[in-house]
């Protein structure tokens, strides 16, 4: 069995009220390795509770989560000629290239500002996927929260693809995005206690289908 399997079977096991989202969580791994193999970013948005996920989900993807992602010998060998490139590349970790939508302060407000609240993660998503093969995962409890549906409806107009994690009711992103996963959770502090450990077990999924063999 590989390991990202494992995981996934693990995950399932500890809550089982996941199980019948087993194949939608398959996809949702399907859709981000086709993402960071055509050299594209995954781009994460959220208000809040989400928000803070969405830089935790970044957190565990451009670093060593589970597993430390030494630079291969190959990756070392290009830091050679460079005074300390040894060191400097040794403390270095392979990453799977992630932004978060919400973290760039001066951008964030001055969309808001210049334009509109609604747009603070649209306009993102157009400049940084109108010429990447980015994915969107989108986290809204509601399902509706209107500047992450508007992210949405960029990426859909740009041709990209989007996951998006919902509280059980899925909202307009139920029908918006590529694939939509309702944690089954109606109340919003619930529905976020479950994202933790469902995004924690995505990461770790990814983390062990790239790097499993350079460790």
């Amino acid at each position: 069995m590989a390991k990202k399997d494992k995981i996934l079977n693990d995950f399932l096991a500890r809550f089982p009220d996941f199980e019948s989202l087993e194949n939608k969580i398959k996809t949702a791994f399907e859709l981000m390795t086709q993402c960071f193999d055509a050299g594209g970013k995954l781009l994460v948005c959220g208000n809040g509770g989400s928000a803070a996920d969405s830089e935790h989900i970044v957190g565990e993807l451009m670093k060593g989560f589970l597993s430390a992602r030494k630079l291969s010998s190959d990756e070392l060998a290009k830091f050679q000629g460079q005074e300390e490139g040894l060191g400097l590349a040794q403390g270095l970790q392979n990453a799977l290239p992630a932004i978060a939508l919400t973290t760039h302060t001066a951008l964030i407000t001055a969309i808001a500002n210049d334009s509109s609240s609604d747009l603070v993660f649209a306009q993102q998503v157009w400049g940084y996927a109108k010429n990447s093969p980015d994915l969107l995962l989108a986290l809204s409890t509601s399902g509706n929260s209107q500047n992450v549906v508007n992210a949405i409806k960029t990426a859909n107009a740009l041709g990209r693809k989007s996951i998006g994690i919902t509280g059980a009711y899925s909202g307009q992103m139920g029908e918006l995005c590529t694939l939509c996963i309702p944690v089954p959770q109606k109340e919003t502090f619930m529905a976020q206690e479950l994202m933790l450990p469902f995004y924690h077990c995505l990461c770790a999924m990814l983390e062990a289908h790239y790097f499993e063999k350079k460790n």
